[in-house]
């Protein structure tokens, strides 16, 4: 299994906006994404920082049910 990579709230907002989500608001730092298929791809909120935490990424892997190579993916 990969590593999961560190990246900026930017560049994560961009990879999951390939995914189909939308950003809906901003409070302060955290951006409130949503998807069409709600089904499959449920609310999520990345915040805008220069490095996001491991923790984080997990959270939003595990609740998008997208792997760690796909996210890679979508980052480059």
């Amino acid at each position: 299994m990969p590593k999961i990579p560190i990246t900026s709230g930017k560049k994560l907002v961009k990879a999951f906006e390939m995914l189909g989500y939308e950003i809906v608001r901003q409070k302060g730092s955290h951006i409130r994404l949503l998807n069409e298929n709600k089904l499959r791809f449920p609310p999520i909120t990345i915040p805008d920082h220069k490095e996001v935490s491991i923790g984080v990424m997990r959270k939003l892997i595990r609740d998008t049910k997208i792997g760690i190579e796909e996210l890679i993916k979508l980052l480059k």
